[in-house]
């Protein structure tokens, strides 16, 4: 792909698509179906205090909250992961922001949702909402599911979602941030983590920035967006994603 002639549509999914972490989404989607799997919990709250002490990564972290899923058959999984994406997602996401998406599809933009999810779902989050390409997370499912599930390569977030986009061929191998965006392209995120996916798109768009991302927007002249969503500030995401985690989040599935 040239970048002098492809005109780029890069999304960020969680908070950006959705209003939620789609991690926890879709393990309370799990929990809700099967609610001994909630056991798992037991391990993953523990584990919080090396987080914080950076001694796990969020690598790591992504790891151990996924252990949730032992011993589930591959099949079942991925019917969860179909299912969950028929009946929730429509129901949860942006309004506003999918109509972004379609407007720079019947434009004929490239494009591309880069997620930090595990990629076995944002495939199929990418499929239902018309993406040309996705990249999540590279966490390996197997049949049934262990304990502990691997991944492949690093968590993808940060500069990662720009290596795994030059790695796949999506953007050119050679482009080099610092020869200025892509033109006419677009990138939307809500997250200072993807300061560095909206910075290579000419139009960056963030969404219910933080402080550090609103400054950042406000330097660089970014647009924002500010739509609706199921609960008020950082504070009442914060206790919606940890709602969400522990499998008491029910109301939040739409």
């Amino acid at each position: 792909m040239s970048n002098e002639t492809t005109k780029y549509a890069f999304f960020d999914l969680d908070h950006t698509i959705l209003p939620q972490d789609t991690q926890v989404l879709f393990a309370q989607y799990v929990m809700v179906r099967e609610p001994w799997r909630r056991v798992f919990l037991l391990w993953f709250l523990p584990c919080l205090i090396p987080a914080a002490l950076k001694i796990f990564d969020l690598r790591m972290m992504k790891r151990i909250f996924s252990s949730y899923l032992w011993g589930m058959p591959q099949e079942k999984l991925l019917k969860y992961a179909s299912d969950f994406v028929d009946e929730v997602v429509p129901k949860i996401s942006y309004p506003e922001i999918v109509a972004e998406v379609d407007r720079l599809k019947s434009e004929g933009y490239c494009m591309i949702l880069n997620s930090a999810s595990p990629e076995f779902y944002v495939e199929k989050i990418s499929a239902h909402f018309g993406f040309d390409h996705f990249i999540g997370t590279q966490m390996v499912l197997s049949d049934p599911m262990p304990w502990l599930p691997p991944i492949v390569g690093p968590n993808n977030k940060r500069g990662a979602k720009i290596t795994a986009m030059k790695e796949r061929g999506l953007i050119p191998r050679d482009y080099d941030p610092a020869g200025g965006p892509f033109p006419d392209s677009w990138a939307f995120s809500d997250s200072s983590a993807d300061i560095p996916l909206l910075s290579i798109a000419e139009h960056a768009v963030t969404i219910h920035p933080g402080s550090v991302l609103a400054e950042r927007a406000a330097e660089k002249g970014w647009d924002t967006r500010l739509p609706p969503r199921p609960y008020e500030g950082k504070w009442g995401s914060k206790i919606a994603t940890f709602r969400l985690a522990l499998g008491l989040g029910r109301k939040f599935l739409g």
